[in-house]
């Protein structure tokens, strides 16, 4: 193994783990800047409020977007799992 197939390889795992949360950090950045609007307008501040309808937003964005996410993970791991023989080259 070369020092430009461990840095590629580890670029490409960061790169999924980056573009696998980002349908939750997306949803959850949303549905925290409209309840901090809503809360900035009301002068409701209390902290349950931002809380839940976060996990529960990003919980349904999780649901949304398992298909796509195992279908990435999957091919990511059996494009490791068929060049092992390559990589122990």
């Amino acid at each position: 193994m070369t020092p430009e197939f461990v840095i590629g390889f580890g670029r490409q795992a960061i790169e999924l783990c980056l573009m696998m949360a980002l349908p939750m950090l997306g949803v959850g950045l949303c549905v925290g800047v409209v309840v901090s609007i809503i809360q900035a307008a009301t002068q409701i501040q209390e902290q349950t409020l931002t809380f839940i309808p976060k996990i529960i937003c990003m919980f349904i964005a999780l649901l949304v977007a398992l298909p796509w996410l195992m279908e990435r993970m999957i091919t990511f791991t059996r494009d490791v799992f068929i060049n092992i023989p390559q990589y122990v080259q």
